[in-house]
């Protein structure tokens, strides 16, 4: 889906597909430089890692090894209660390897930081994060995120994997969600 296709439900256009595809190319090289044999796992974080992590081994000159995992820390509220629950957990034994942990938005550093500490204890030997997102102004808890796509406002963004209520995901780009289209309190805060 085109991100003009959602532009009423938008009040910003942040990122054409254009402006992320190049993007993901220069992050795709900085992982080769960092990993040249390619010996590392990237794992997605469901749901919303799924478009970048596509898109990035599909860049990556080497055999990308993956494998997901799918946490919340939401429940049923639209604010995190900061207990992290496992509801996929990772096919791949990570002890003795290097994980590259792939998330699509690192905003209060909840979740991510629990995660870093979780492939630790399951005694990886390296823990690096890529974000195709980060949200500055939001971080509660800082974390060590080796590869940023964009640095972006706090506001509620939608596309590129992002959701409100499952919509969104598919569009191609991102863009601020319009408070009208979810009441005007952003329902992630």
């Amino acid at each position: 889906m085109e991100i003009d296709d959602i532009r009423g439900d938008l009040s910003e256009v942040l990122f054409t597909e254009e402006q992320i595809e190049k993007r993901i190319a220069e992050l795709a090289r900085d992982i080769e430089r960092d990993y040249p044999d390619g010996d590392v796992l990237l794992v997605g974080v469901l749901k919303g890692a799924i478009i970048v992590m596509a898109d990035l081994t599909r860049e990556l000159k080497f055999h990308a090894h993956i494998d997901f995992m799918a946490v919340s820390s939401y429940g049923a509220s639209t604010q995190s209660s900061g207990v992290v629950k496992i509801n996929k957990d990772l096919d791949t034994d990570v002890a003795g390897k290097k994980v590259l942990l792939i998330e699509d938005i690192m905003d209060s550093g909840l979740t991510l930081s629990w995660l870093v500490e979780n492939m630790r204890a399951r005694g990886a030997s390296s823990v690096e994060v890529c974000a195709m997102f980060r949200k500055p102004e939001a971080v509660k808890i800082p974390v060590d995120v080796r590869y940023v796509g964009f640095d972006i406002p706090p506001s509620f963004v939608v596309g590129y994997g992002l959701d409100y209520a499952e919509k969104y995901r598919n569009v191609r780009g991102l863009g601020v969600l319009a408070p009208a289209v979810y009441g005007g309190a952003d329902p992630h805060a």
